[in-house]
């Protein structure tokens, strides 16, 4: 299952969240945020129940994108115990991701 987060439940759904979380920062008009949206899905569903994953539309959550950085998309960051312990950058393969997702939550 694909989350929805937004200025407004990050803190929540991201933040205090139990799994940790893949956030795809993204944007309606990018390509390769386009090109990568199979593959987060993929992911979310692969890592369903070990891993939240989810999109946050940086157009509508403008903060969030100000906040961590964001100045390229897509950005994919995953956040564990609150914080954010890996970011990567642009478009990959699928086994990439995964690769960075195995590492982080073991």
């Amino acid at each position: 299952m694909e989350y929805k987060f937004t200025t407004d439940n990050f803190e929540d759904e991201v933040l205090k969240s139990e799994l940790p979380v893949l956030v795809d920062f993204y944007a309606d008009w990018c390509g390769p945020c386009k090109m990568m949206a199979p593959i987060v899905e993929e992911v979310a569903t692969e890592y369903d129940g070990k891993l939240k994953v989810g999109k946050c539309n940086i157009d509508d959550n403008m903060p969030l994108a100000q906040k961590y950085r964001v100045a390229s998309i897509p950005t994919f960051m995953i956040f564990k115990g609150g914080e954010a312990v890996e970011t990567m950058i642009g478009g990959m393969p699928a086994d990439t991701l995964c690769d960075k997702i195995d590492e982080v939550i073991g």
